[in-house]
């Protein structure tokens, strides 16, 4: 075992009880594997030889001027606090704009930090003593007098492919994640796996990043369509919504692991969204025919 993740990982479970002791009550800090902190503690002990899935919680912070709330996500690599920590806030209660502008200054500020010092408590006092002034520059530049100038930000579309998507735990996962965060597409169960996610820059990457489980090899994004808007991108959307689907195996044999999914069935799927020129980049065949 590496002393510098064992090392991390000491830290990271301190950190952790520092937190619980400051939401000490039940669902404050909501981890997304509840077995997280034990596996860690075994594989620390040496009865897990594998190393334990990453670290990954949200904490709801109560802001009390103005009266709003912010969650913040919070995933810690192996390596952290020698690495930086990968952490995004959000609330309904800021826009697009001003989420952005305001994990920026949060960015901005946890690059302050050196390596090996804990920032997970800073983070959170600087959220309560910084994010005021995001949801007040929101509130002026809703007033009719005030013209708020237009700020790019880049659109993106990513192309994932995978050998295949079975378990239900990771489809379940890849479907919360799509539906949390600000993103459309789908995620296509079988063999092969498909998976499209679509919406603004930091939304896909924070997707991206989160359905990567540490042991997931046969995974990759073939393609990229990226596109810079000044809007809310709702136009450069294909899809409304980021659902699973599911297409027929050949022999209607259902989802099987060694039966592949229906392409004929997909690229049918993806002419009806205008993506057809997809089909060639995941599979490298040419898509003549929607027979399969």
């Amino acid at each position: 075992m590496s002393a510098s993740i064992k090392e991390s990982l000491q830290l990271q479970l301190l950190e952790m009880e520092m937190l619980f002791s400051m939401f000490p009550n039940q669902g404050e800090v909501k981890l997304e594997d509840i077995n997280a902190l034990t596996n860690i503690k075994r594989y620390l002990e040496g009865t897990r030889e594998a190393l334990p899935p990453n670290i990954e919680f949200v904490i709801t912070l109560q802001i009390e001027e103005p009266k709003v709330t912010i969650d913040l996500q919070v995933t810690m690599p192996h390596s952290y606090p020698y690495v930086a920590l990968q952490l995004f806030g959000r609330s309904p209660e800021l826009d697009r704009q001003q989420q952005l502008l305001l994990n920026q200054g949060l960015s901005a500020y946890l690059a302050t930090f050196d390596p090996g010092e804990l920032c997970v408590c800073a983070a959170i006092q600087w959220l309560q003593d910084n994010s005021a002034s995001y949801f007040l520059t929101r509130k002026l530049s809703d007033e009719p007098s005030v013209r708020a100038k237009p700020v790019k930000n880049t659109f993106l579309r990513m192309w994932i492919y995978s050998h295949h998507i079975y378990q239900q735990d990771l489809r379940k996962k890849i479907l919360e994640v799509g539906k949390r965060l600000d993103v459309t597409g789908f995620c296509m169960t079988g063999k092969p796996g498909i998976i499209c996610v679509e919406g603004f820059k930091n939304h896909c990457e924070e997707f991206w990043h989160t359905i990567r489980y540490p042991n997931w090899k046969h995974i990759s994004c073939k393609h990229a369509e990226s596109v810079e808007t000044e809007g809310d991108g709702e136009d450069l959307r294909l899809f409304h919504s980021f659902e699973e689907l599911l297409l027929e195996a050949h022999g209607d044999y259902g989802l099987r692991n060694d039966y592949h999914m229906n392409l004929g069935q997909f690229l049918e799927f993806l002419r009806k969204h205008k993506s057809e020129h997809v089909f060639q980049i995941l599979f490298g065949i040419e898509s003549k025919s929607s027979e399969s």
